[in-house]
């Protein structure tokens, strides 16, 4: 099944999750760790998007944000892309550092906000990168020092998750503090992260309520929500995408993959597009390809003329990847 396109309207409120390639790390000591939070700090705002919460763990990375004018997927490839090609220089690497697509979900407000911020803070507690709630206060690799005033991001609009719970700044960190320490023990939470009707309903247990009541609810697996938000959301996609230009957006889009793609494996595109038959290009061809069809919708010849190889080639990559 070809994954759903993004919902990506500037202003939506997004979980987005980035792992490593094969399950690899993303951050080999304190300096590429640095430089990715440092990145994701000059890149938020360029483009306006605003972070309430983040996590950057061993081998994946965590982030709640409002997207700004530009949208999820211009921050998320300025982010990324930057990162991975200093990464790949620092360490003398070549090829992927992240999965083929970060994970986002779009996020009611209410109620989830807070979960969503106490539980992406918790993650290196739960991971036991860090001992206790009180150590991660002080913790560099995690927005909550952040939010109680230990670290200083000017980025990181901590002033809106207090907000949340009260005017005054002292009052509300304690407050904060304590809502963290009760989610504590709740340990993983799947509805936050799962898919399809646990995630937009918010939990197993109601969706089993809801089928003993004999309701339905609307739900996608992109969305953390109500039926009725999830049926708002899809709406406002909808129209979005009846607005473009569909053939010229794919056509970007698809450029635009390419580009980011060699300068991440370290291909030359003019050898790519000439035809190169080095396995590292046959491999970045196939995986475009698939992408472009199944994701994009291109057709065979668009794709092709992209990639430097015939239709049929095209035709033969996808046919044999549904085998």
């Amino acid at each position: 099944m070809p994954r759903g396109p993004r919902l990506d309207a500037p202003g939506t409120l997004h979980h987005v999750m980035v792992r490593g390639i094969e399950g690899k790390s993303i951050v080999s000591d304190d300096a590429d760790r640095a430089f990715f939070v440092s990145r994701m700090g000059n890149v938020s705002a360029v483009t306006g998007t605003k972070i309430y919460a983040w996590a950057l763990m061993t081998n994946h990375a965590h982030i709640l944000l409002r997207s700004g004018a530009a949208g999820l997927s211009t921050f998320m490839r300025k982010l990324l892309t930057v990162y991975a090609s200093g990464y790949n220089r620092r360490h003398k690497r070549h090829g992927y550092l992240f999965q083929n697509r970060y994970k986002s979900i779009v996020c009611e407000e209410e109620p989830y906000f807070l979960r969503l911020v106490s539980y992406i803070h918790l993650n290196p507690v739960r991971a036991g990168i860090v001992g206790s709630i009180a150590e991660l206060e002080r913790y560099r690799w995690s927005g909550h020092a952040t939010v109680m005033n230990r670290i200083q991001h000017d980025w990181q609009d901590r002033e809106y998750v207090l907000g949340y719970f009260g005017q005054r700044a002292s009052s509300a960190r304690n407050a904060y503090l304590e809502f963290v320490t009760s989610e504590s023990g709740l340990g993983c939470q799947p509805e936050l992260i799962g898919g399809g009707l646990i995630r937009s309903i918010g939990g197993w247990s109601e969706v089993k309520s809801l089928r003993k009541r004999g309701e339905k609810q609307f739900s996608d697996e992109r969305i953390l929500g109500g039926g009725d938000f999830v049926r708002e959301i899809l709406v406002e996609a909808e129209d979005s995408v009846k607005a473009r230009l569909p053939a010229a957006s794919k056509e970007l889009e698809a450029a635009e993959r390419l580009a980011r793609a060699c300068e991440e494996t370290g291909i030359m595109l003019q050898s790519l597009q000439g035809g190169c038959r080095m396995r590292e290009c046959s491999a970045l061809r196939k995986k475009l390809a698939l992408e472009y069809v199944q994701e994009l919708g291109m057709s065979y010849a668009g794709a092709a003329r992209l990639l430097g190889i015939s239709g049929a080639a095209v035709e033969k990559i996808v046919k044999r990847h549904h085998r």
